[in-house]
């Protein structure tokens, strides 16, 4: 049962800071990516070896997801999220204030893990909604956490060229203490009861999976369009850093500014969503993602045809994602943090499975395998849509007779 909530009016203000909330959040896994060949130096390492905090970062996050986000389904949100908040910012402090590399992968670990608060706010700004609004609020959310990891690159590397890479995490330690306060202040006090004790909370979120095909569908949708966003930006630098281009660290961190472009284009399948047009955004999205690869395969030869598909294809990623989550959250409001953990646990592998692809393709077959190997993932998606649309469609109908 769920207790009343303080406010039940998300405003305008409290949308916007909820996405704000999500991005610089989420960023904070990402601030190490750049820095990686700065801070091997700092410490004595191969660069290989400093990889060790990125995958870190990923494991952490990763035990986050499956472990902590449920919690959302049981304790009261508003204090947990402005807790996770502050327990990010103390990874952060950590890692600042290393003199150990040791220290540094600790924080990152830690920062990771509660950076998952930002798998809550999604879901608590969907319940706070109004049912008419929930895609459009949705997709705001979601884009400031796409903007978060696309610019957390960019932020990173200017700030480390100004005061040295530990500037840069003790920046992000003092804007999470800040959200954290904000947050405080913002949110209303909200807990739902699921009745269930944390072994069951987890062992619900395998059920939830096995028996709905909508579920099953979404979350393999969103792990192929996030692998295909992975496949893209794994590989990127080394063509831009190669010739004809040979830019520098600082001008390929710039090109997530035209990924942000993309993202925000997106914010309008929440919209959508809530027309009842869920199954045409999928669709659209699916297609141009497989389009994408075309004049991204054209990068070698054409910056232009590059920057157009990486907008197309940011902008398919992220109405995907955005049409998975909004219809996710239509369907089953009591258990919307379970079903954000497993979601976005799939989500995560596909992104990690994209990465590893990618670099193994650009090794073996340099930019055109990168771009072979995004269509090939397109495509699958394409297919399994194609298959199970007719499926979900009944789903759809039963469960709404049921809700209603």
């Amino acid at each position: 049962m769920n207790q009343k909530i303080e406010n039940k009016v998300l405003t305008p203000t409290l949308i916007i800071i909820m996405a704000l909330a999500t991005g610089l959040v989420v960023a904070s896994n990402y601030y190490a990516q750049p820095l990686l060949e700065t801070i091997a130096k700092a410490f004595g390492l191969s660069v290989s070896q400093a990889g060790f905090i990125v995958t870190a970062a990923q494991l952490g996050y990763a035990a986050g997801l499956m472990f902590i986000v449920p919690l959302g389904d049981m304790f009261e949100r508003r204090r947990l999220i402005v807790l996770m908040t502050l327990l990010s910012a103390a990874g952060m402090l950590i890692t600042a204030t290393s003199s150990t590399v040791l220290g540094v992968i600790i924080g990152t670990a830690l920062t990771g893990l509660f950076s998952v608060v930002a798998q809550l706010l999604v879901p608590f700004a969907a319940t706070l909604a109004e049912p008419a609004k929930r895609g459009k609020v949705v997709g705001i959310v979601m884009s400031g956490l796409l903007l978060g990891i696309l610019l957390a690159r960019t932020a990173a590397g200017l700030l480390a060229a100004v005061g040295g890479w530990r500037t840069v995490y003790w920046v992000a330690t003092v804007l999470l203490i800040l959200v954290a306060i904000i947050l405080w202040f913002a949110l209303p006090r909200y807990k739902q009861s699921s009745g269930l004790n944390y072994p069951q909370l987890l062992i619900s979120i395998i059920s939830l999976f096995s028996r709905n095909t909508i579920l099953r569908t979404r979350a393999f949708l969103g792990a192929l369009s996030f692998a295909n966003f992975s496949v893209l930006w794994t590989s990127m630098a080394f063509l831009l850093a190669s010739p004809p281009y040979n830019y520098s660290e600082a001008v390929i961190g710039l090109f997530g500014l035209v990924g942000a472009a993309g993202a925000l284009a997106a914010s309008g399948a929440g919209q959508l969503v809530d027309k009842g047009k869920a199954s045409q955004t999928t669709s659209i999205g699916l297609v141009l993602l497989f389009l994408s690869w075309i004049p991204i395969a054209f990068g070698e030869v054409s910056i232009w045809a590059l920057l157009l598909g990486i907008i197309v294809l940011d902008l398919a990623v992220q109405g995907v994602h955005v049409t998975n989550q909004s219809v996710m959250y239509r369907m089953m409001p009591e258990a919307r943090s379970r079903l954000t953990a497993g979601y976005m646990t799939s989500y995560f592998i596909g992104g990690a499975a994209g990465s590893l692809i990618s670099a193994m393709a650009y090794q073996y077959a340099q930019w055109r395998g990168v771009c072979i190997t995004g269509a090939v993932l397109s495509l699958m998606g394409i297919v399994i849509w194609w298959m199970t649309k007719g499926k979900i469609a009944q789903e759809t109908v039963q469960q709404e007779e049921v809700q209603a």
